[in-house]
């Protein structure tokens, strides 16, 4: 059985919105990454605290995770406990609440061989709640209009709609290392009629290989999207601009082209690191070549060094410093950095950036603007 399906959850914002391009996508390696298989970690250290702290048996991962750290062990106690929140809440009106960990979610009813694993599902008193943890940092996740929950959700349905009269549907994002937990609730109506009209749709033209190619910030991980024709379409034709200087466009002309520009360089980087990686394997390609870049020095052993320096009548160290904010919050743990420190940081105004209105932070106001400028 393959551990991945080909219509993925993971994946389901991008083939959602570009169905073609799940098949594209199956003649490329699966070459993983590092943020991957440290995300992969933290949901195995994070369903090790959720068990033990319902009781369940459960084996401690530690010793066999390559990315453990006391971040990761301080995410994976903050989730622990807020699942426990949500489960103390449950029994406040239901006195045995269902709690699924790592459960495999079939949603194949609505998509062709569907399938995913949910990190935490919660079912008391005809309601449902997914729960779904996220360690990265980079992506922002919210969980309003998110089709990865939408699609966990069907899974759990399709287990216990015959058993439990389910009409509330909740989905929680948990992202510690983004300060971010975010939730939404829809009725079970209003999640199968999506299932009906806009899944499975799109789904069976994802599936078929049909469908148009659309381009936006779900190509971000679209093992296809260093060589899409595309995404290459779409980019080159800013190159109508002819990069002409920024007062020479018209107001329209300079709206439009913001809107491209993080589609743009991104695609520029994807293309720089194809070509890198051809190179590697012994592609040339004309008027470039492959050269060592700049290399950094490091010490081969730290106390060797120490000895040696102390030997020649030197001191290597430098005076103690105070620890930095991130570190001091590491070791004294979020909470009780906020209680000891809280009263002791400040916060310097941000540099100004001009993003999409979509984008959640408030809009600054005229006078930030003029005490920036000043």
């Amino acid at each position: 059985m393959a551990n991945h399906a080909l219509l993925s959850a993971s994946a389901s914002h991008r083939w959602l919105n570009c169905p073609p391009s799940a098949r594209l996508c199956e003649g490329y390696d699966d070459k993983g990454s590092d943020f991957a298989a440290e995300g992969s970690d933290a949901h195995s250290l994070c369903e090790y605290k959720l068990r033990k702290a319902l009781g369940m048996v459960a084996h401690d991962p530690t010793e066999d995770l390559t990315w453990y750290d006391a971040e990761m062990e301080e995410s994976a106690e903050s989730y622990a406990a807020f699942v426990l929140e949500l489960v103390a809440e449950a029994r406040k009106t239901c006195s045995d609440p269902v709690i699924l960990i790592e459960q495999r979610l079939d949603y194949s009813k609505y998509v062709p061989a569907g399938f995913g694993t949910g990190d935490c599902v919660l079912i008391a008193d005809g309601s449902l709640h997914i729960v779904d943890f996220k360690y990265g940092r980079g992506v922002l996740v919210e969980a309003e209009g998110n089709p990865q929950m939408k699609l966990y959700a069907l899974g759990a349905l399709e287990i216990f709609d015959c058993l439990y009269d389910i009409q509330t549907i909740s989905m929680t994002i948990f992202q510690p290392r983004r300060a971010n937990v975010s939730s939404c609730t829809l009725s079970r109506s209003e999640l199968l009629d999506w299932a009906e009209h806009v899944l499975m749709p799109t789904a069976k033209l994802a599936f078929d290989g049909d469908g148009d190619y659309h381009c936006g910030e779900w190509c971000q991980f679209c093992k296809a999207k260093a060589d899409c024709r595309e995404r290459a379409r779409m980019n080159m034709a800013l190159a109508r601009y002819e990069f002409r200087a920024p007062p020479l466009l018209t107001d329209e002309e300079v709206e439009e082209i913001l809107g491209q520009l993080d589609n743009l360089t991104d695609w520029a980087a994807d293309i720089k690191n194809y070509a890198l990686q051809a190179a590697l394997n012994g592609k040339r390609w004309g008027g470039f070549k492959l050269v060592e870049g700049r290399a950094v020095r490091k010490y081969t052993d730290e106390n060797a060094v120490a000895a040696a320096v102390k030997k020649a009548g030197f001191d290597p160290y430098e005076e103690p410093k105070l620890l930095g904010i991130t570190a001091m919050t590491t070791r004294l743990g979020r909470q009780r950095f906020n209680d000891i420190l809280g009263s002791l940081v400040t916060k310097s105004q941000g540099k100004p950036a001009l993003v999409p209105e979509s984008d959640k932070r408030p809009e600054m106001k005229n006078s930030a603007q003029s005490d920036f400028n000043e």
